[in-house]
């Protein structure tokens, strides 16, 4: 995978040697592909050299880190954090270490929000994430206007736009992720009803176990009818044999992270353009699931995809 300010993806870098190799001049192949002769080279010898892996980004990362601080220090840092639940500025002097220094190793490990530890125990209690794949699933029902064909107000102008929706109805965006690897799955749907909520989440199930997911040890909803009330999905539940948890009444924050997959959705596929159809904007969906799993920086996850987790998958570009 390449970084994010890289003039080149590992497809672009692939297209850069393929093209010197049919015996075009590197400078004329450069010039095209917007960047400089001597990266041009760059990729082009680390092609020859390394074959296909060369292509992709080597770790900034240092091999040695002969200054970082010690790690009895760092523990002794976490303990007073955890036990007084001071910042930086005043643990620095406890400690004698810069302020900066122990802001950096609360970061590390964690702690460097108060707001995220539990006052009695100091145990990080808001940024929860569980232990392995399959533990905890998140779904939730994402409920979208439906775009008229020819295109919605994004397109035409909202006065034009508002004479064009009256009758479109709405997409019921049926959305699945694991609490661990962040891997998201999605579907839609045109009504949230309890046969079609169970027949997304075994389909849910399937695509979880192909990526590496065999089982589902809890399913955890909101306190929608289908998921307190209807037969159909405490069957698929019981199929799956996994156990199905439900949030506290008004409380959207415990399935947080479906929540927060569900706003991605909306910026980076429903409203990343002014699409001209309900179709074209469906048909967009699996391209963004792709890009989401596969090649998308997660801040949660160091800055990985979520397949980087699971069972040592590749995260370059396919």
């Amino acid at each position: 995978m390449s970084h994010r300010n890289a003039r080149l993806t590992v497809h672009g870098r692939q297209l850069l040697v393929e093209r010197v190799c049919a015996g075009r001049p590197v400078a004329h192949v450069a010039a095209e592909m917007g960047i400089s002769r001597a990266t041009a080279h760059k990729w082009v010898r680390r092609w020859r050299a390394e074959g296909e892996q060369g292509l992709y980004d080597r770790p900034s990362r240092p091999r040695t880190t002969p200054h970082r601080t010690a790690a009895a220090v760092e523990a002794r840092v976490c303990r007073l954090r955890r036990d007084r639940k001071l910042g930086p500025a005043r643990l620095g002097p406890v400690l004698g270490l810069p302020a900066s220094t122990v802001h950096r190793v609360l970061v590390r490990h964690g702690l460097n929000r108060l707001a995220h530890l539990d006052r009695p125990t100091g145990q990080v209690i808001r940024r929860y994430e569980r232990d392995r794949p399959g533990e905890l699933i998140h779904v939730d029902v994402k409920k979208l206007g439906r775009i008229p064909d020819g295109g919605g107000h994004k397109v035409l102008g909202r006065q034009a736009g508002r004479a064009t929706r009256g009758g479109a109805g709405f997409d019921f965006v049926h959305s699945a992720v694991d609490d661990h690897s962040r891997l998201a799955y999605s579907e839609i749907h045109g009504d949230e009803k309890a046969a079609t909520c169970a027949a997304f989440l075994r389909r849910a199930a399937a695509f979880f176990a192909a990526a590496g997911i065999d089982h589902i040890e809890r399913v955890l909803t909101d306190n929608a009818w289908p998921y307190r009330k209807s037969f159909a999905w405490r069957q698929a539940l019981t199929d799956l044999g996994a156990a199905g948890k439900l949030t506290r009444a008004y409380r959207p924050q415990t399935n947080g992270k479906v929540e927060r997959f569900n706003r991605t959705l909306l910026d980076e596929w429903a409203y990343l353009r002014p699409y001209t159809s309900n179709a074209e904007r469906t048909a967009a969906l699996a391209d963004f699931l792709h890009t989401y799993n596969h090649h998308r920086c997660h801040t949660a996850l160091g800055g990985h995809p979520p397949i980087s987790r699971l069972n040592n998958a590749p995260s370059q570009y396919t």
